[in-house]
């Protein structure tokens, strides 16, 4: 059965069509899904694919958008379909080569690294094509119509009044184990891309010596990265830090938002990042972090205001800057501070929200 217009919706016509092809819920999901509740009040929108919408009402099918991008707009304009990933790219050039939707299309590119020939032929089918940092401008053939940062919810990513009381209070880990004081956490998919050996590792290295912190490891673990997560179990056990060094598993989306808010510092140590959207989460949240050089982050991380920047997989670096901020905690709060206020200035969504349909409707 197709998807009901929603009555806001019906008496405009439908200008911009969001891909949204996953199933699971992931990064590039959370950042659709942020800016759309912006957008949505900026640009008569709908999104393809209805997993993860909370406005379900927006949600249309592939086959809808075939039978309403036949024809222009009224005012002989084409509808855009922007695409966040490479098999929503594929979407855009059935609709508009093999089914004749008249549509502009975007692509949003945030990956670093090499592409494949056949995403670089995608690439050239689109319309426009947006890097989501200057560090991902370098890796497309050609240079981009704009760069347009990502951006977080700062209503939704906010710091707690009292960050100790937060962590207390925080439902995350036995109600009989002991919390300590402050919290620090790496959250993501645990796999050794992620860098998580190199902050369980650290963690091993200086808890000891800072006795009010308790560090947890926010995420899931795939089936065939078991045996990594059991390793660093079992270098955790052997230090006697089992209670203090704590994997908690993945959380529910909505309680992503919670947990950031009462942490002093995130640790972000992946190996590479398409744009990295923790960081600026954490930032949001009022914690400090502590980064490896991968994704937008040596862009957004002031080195030592923000938090620390340092080079991808060297634990050395990691332990140094790691112990810097733990020595420290009115340093560590006052970084926490600043991240907010420059995220609140550069990287909020309404911001993205607002530089991206601004520059969508320039499409002719």
């Amino acid at each position: 059965m197709d998807t009901m217009v929603s009555p806001e919706i019906s008496n405009r016509e439908i200008e911009l069509i969001v891909g949204n092809s996953k199933r699971n819920f992931s990064g590039i999901t959370s950042s659709m899904l942020q800016v759309i509740s912006y957008q949505k009040e900026m640009i008569p929108l709908r999104v393809m694919g209805k997993s993860n919408l909370t406005d379900t009402h927006l949600a249309i099918s592939f086959w809808q958008v075939v039978k309403m991008c036949q024809k222009p707009l009224s005012n002989g304009k084409y509808r855009i379909f922007h695409a966040r990933r490479v098999d929503e790219m594929i979407q855009g050039v059935l609709l508009k080569y093999l089914f004749r939707a008249k549509l502009k299309l975007v692509f949003s590119s945030a990956a670093q690294r090499k592409r494949a020939r056949f995403t670089y032929w995608l690439t050239s089918k689109m319309d426009a094509v947006i890097a989501m940092c200057n560090a991902s401008a370098n890796y497309l053939e050609t240079p981009p119509s704009t760069v347009i940062y990502h951006g977080v919810n700062i209503n939704t990513y906010k710091g707690a009044a009292n960050k100790e009381q937060a962590w207390q209070a925080l439902d995350l880990l036995p109600v009989t184990q002991k919390k300590g004081k402050h919290g620090i956490a790496i959250l993501g998919r645990v796999r050794e891309q992620k860098g998580v050996h190199l902050f369980v590792k650290s963690c091993i290295a200086l808890l000891a010596d800072y006795p009010d912190y308790t560090a947890v490891i926010v995420g899931s673990t795939a089936a065939k990265h078991m045996k990594y997560e059991q390793q660093l179990r079992s270098q955790i056990n052997k230090a006697g830090l089992s209670e203090r060094i704590v994997f908690v598993g993945e959380q529910h989306f909505t309680d992503i938002p919670k947990i950031f808010s009462s942490l002093s510092m995130v640790v972000a140590l992946s190996k590479n990042e398409g744009f990295g959207l923790t960081v600026l989460e954490a930032m949001s949240s009022g914690a400090a972090v502590l980064a490896s050089e991968a994704g937008a982050w040596p862009e957004i991380i002031r080195q030592g205001i923000d938090g620390y920047v340092v080079p991808v997989n060297d634990l050395d670096a990691v332990k140094a800057k790691m112990a810097l901020l733990l020595s420290d905690q009115q340093k560590l709060a006052q970084m926490g501070i600043s991240g907010r206020q420059r995220v609140e200035e550069f990287y909020s969504v309404e911001r993205e929200a607002m530089e991206l349909t601004t520059f969508l409707k320039t499409l002719e």
